[in-house]
């Protein structure tokens, strides 16, 4: 597996407020003047932000599950080779919203698809890179539910889906943290949002030797 310590990702149901985070680690790395860009999933690049568009569009009600997982791994595949492996070797810190990880756990865990397949796919579409620590930012359904709520801004396809949808693809994220303590780092979502801020910048602090 290709790991660069430099390279992070966020991962969580809907409304679990990882980009909140993420926002929150980008200004304090450009304090420091450090050169970080966050990449969202799908997307990241033109032709990745074009299916994107594809896939979150609420009309394509239709989209077959086999489709989807398709579309996502071509989005990632085209986001890796162009953009993210160059940005790593020239010394960038790399901030994913979202990776391989969300296929698994949306389109494996959710949409039932062979988990055996579902990783086979992740490393083809990615090359085997993997994100040096990944932080899953857990909530319950129901709070993501509250939070939806609330939400003003019109939604996705895919945050349409229903609370067992989402009961699916938590207990999905928890299977891969079981899995793979090293590398995927849990928080409790529901925390107040610069006490979560404050957790994820002093264990990067440490990975990274920030002051």
């Amino acid at each position: 597996m290709n790991k660069f310590k430099t390279f992070i990702s966020f991962e969580g149901i809907d409304f679990c407020g990882k980009s909140t985070q993420i926002e929150l680690l980008l200004q304090r790395l450009k304090k420091l003047n450090l050169r970080a860009k966050v990449l969202r999933e799908p997307g990241g690049a033109f032709i990745s932000e074009k299916i994107r568009e594809i896939l979150l569009d609420t009309t394509h009600a239709e989209m077959h599950p086999r489709t989807e997982i398709l579309l996502y791994s071509a989005a990632r595949a085209q986001l890796v080779h162009q953009t993210i492996l160059n940005e790593l070797k020239n010394g960038a810190y790399i901030i994913a919203d979202r990776y391989f990880d969300s296929t698994t756990a949306y389109q494996g865990y959710g949409r039932n698809i062979d988990i055996d397949f579902v990783n086979r796919l992740n490393h083809f579409a990615t090359s085997g890179l993997v994100p040096f620590k990944t932080f899953f930012i857990d909530i319950s359904p129901e709070e993501a539910e509250r939070r939806r709520a609330l939400h003003i801004a019109q939604e996705d396809r895919m945050e349409r889906e229903g609370i067992e949808f989402y009961q699916k693809i938590r207990n999905g994220y928890l299977k891969l943290a079981q899995k793979e303590p090293e590398r995927i780092i849990s928080i409790n979502g529901e925390f107040p949002q610069q006490e979560i801020a404050d957790n994820i910048w002093q264990q990067l602090s440490q990975i990274w030797s920030l002051s």
